[in-house]
């Protein structure tokens, strides 16, 4: 196989992959990402032992064991774009020699597993409750820089008819996270996870600007494909989705419910949801 230019897979000066700062003996086969740094340590506290602690901008890495199983967790900050950093070169941390820049014939699958925060879409969904995401709607337009796309058509163009959607806006696009991940969580409330490539006007939030779809709510919480329904909004887990089915890694997200939208709630102590979370996730993961 050709090598990988330099320019296109930038390692620092140590061989460390460019943004991430990590060679691939300092992450496991299970990494669990969160969006805030600080959040990398509210999971590595529950580690019996820690190996690796790696910071580069952002993105914060700690590499252990609970038990006999190796995890890592890092922050992949806000938003698809940094998704796309964070997975791609995940994936060349495990499926490229670093040293020789060539592409490794036998291929290793990860589980990433996000844990985030998120706003439900519908008013039976309470405030503080765990969701796990069936698939990710992706509002954004990451995905559709990548050829070779496997979208979940038939849900997309059960959207598209539903929805009245402005012709000025990337269609939304549909991927299917991990059978295999989300049967851990089975007893979870579960639906399609909206991703926004915004806080405030793409997610219907406004302050001092009008946004361009009025109705965005109504549009999603009405929509309902083979028993599925948009359940809740947040920034990442479409980019997630879609770059795992390509790349061929196992990707699922469990997020806790910190607003009602539609009830305009807001979590009385998201801290406190968060924190609850981690050992829940941890629990399946170690013991499920």
């Amino acid at each position: 196989m050709k090598p990988i230019a330099e320019s296109e897979l930038v390692l620092n000066d140590d061989g460390s992959i460019y943004h991430l700062h990590l060679h691939p003996e300092q992450i496991a086969d299970t990494i669990l990402v969160v969006g805030d740094q600080g959040r990398v340590q509210q999971i590595s506290q529950h580690f019996d032992r820690i190996e690796h602690q790696v910071v580069n901008r952002e993105f914060v890495t700690h590499t252990g064991y609970i038990g006999n199983k190796r995890l890592t967790a890092l922050s992949t900050g806000i938003g698809t774009d940094n998704i796309d950093i964070v997975i791609n070169e995940l994936d060349a941390l495990v499926n490229v020699d670093l040293k020789s820049k060539v592409e490794k014939r036998e291929k290793k699958a990860l589980n990433i597993i996000r844990l985030g925060t998120s706003g439900a879409v519908h008013e039976d969904i309470p405030v503080d409750c765990y969701l796990a995401s069936t698939h990710g709607m992706g509002m954004d337009n990451l995905m559709y820089y990548y050829a070779n796309n496997s979208f979940d058509a038939e849900m997309g163009e059960a959207f598209h008819q539903h929805a009245n959607w402005p012709e000025d806006l990337s269609l939304p696009y549909f991927y299917t996270g991990s059978i295999i991940l989300l049967k851990k969580f089975s007893d979870l409330r579960s639906g399609i996870t909206a991703t926004s490539p915004g806080f405030y006007g793409p997610q219907g939030r406004c302050i001092r600007l009008p946004f361009s779809i009025s109705d965005l709510h109504e549009q999603l919480n009405t929509f309902e494909h083979n028993n599925l329904k948009i359940t809740n909004f947040e920034m990442e887990t479409a980019a997630l989705y879609g770059l795992g089915k390509l790349l061929e890694h196992q990707c699922l997200t469990i997020c806790a419910i910190i607003a009602n939208r539609i009830q305009q709630q807001y979590s009385k102590d998201y801290k406190k949801t968060v924190s609850e979370m981690i050992p829940f996730v941890l629990e399946r993961l170690t013991h499920g």
